[in-house]
């Protein structure tokens, strides 16, 4: 009975809960989130499906990312931003990279603290890899992958296939220690050693 007095009681706050953040499909959780997406559209002036249905089509992830949206006037930092749409593992990974000049908000170096808008484009380099999104919805919880792409146009370079990034030095099995002529050309092909 407990539980479901603290349900009503999130209901009553606007608190969409951990349901409506995971997407579970619980139906005695289904009116919160529908509840949460009603709110959302009233606010931001969008139309959406607030039926309560957990088909798990493109109007749930909709639903859930407007669920977990920042209250009206309340901005969102870049670096929770990134770790929310999943481009970074962990939100300390997304400051470090806003500290090490490795997000760039509309070409401008960016600090953590930065507040993205709808429209901006962030472009992240990370993992040897260029990401280029441009902001669709705001969003300060971390929600799963298929809400998450509703959360932005993605406009990256494709990665570079396996085969073309082909590791440097790897030796036969079998072949023993490299000689000292082994070690130089090993360091030579990685760029390590100087050429003579």
């Amino acid at each position: 009975m407990a539980s479901g007095t603290q349900r009503n009681e999130a209901g009553r706050r606007g608190d969409a809960g951990p349901s409506a953040a995971d997407g579970i499909g619980d139906p005695a959780h289904s009116g919160t989130s529908a509840g949460a997406a009603t709110d959302a559209s009233a606010t931001d002036g969008t139309t959406g499906d607030a039926t309560g249905d957990t088909g798990g089509g493109p109007t749930d992830a909709v639903a859930v990312a407007k669920a977990a949206a920042p209250a009206s006037g309340e901005t969102v930092r870049v670096d929770s931003w990134i770790w929310s749409v999943r481009l970074v593992k962990t939100r300390s990974m997304g400051a470090t990279a806003c500290r090490g000049g490795h997000v760039r908000v509309n070409g401008e170096r960016v600090k953590p603290a930065y507040a993205v808008r709808v429209g901006d484009e962030v472009r992240l380099r990370h993992a040897d890899r260029e990401r280029i999104v441009i902001v669709k919805r705001l969003i300060r919880k971390r929600v799963g992958p298929p809400v998450a792409a509703e959360c932005y146009v993605d406009n990256s370079p494709p990665p570079p296939p396996r085969e073309a990034v082909a590791p440097a030095g790897i030796r036969d099995r079998g072949t023993g220690r490299p000689t000292k002529r082994d070690r130089r050309e090993l360091e030579r092909l990685r760029g390590l050693g100087s050429a003579e």
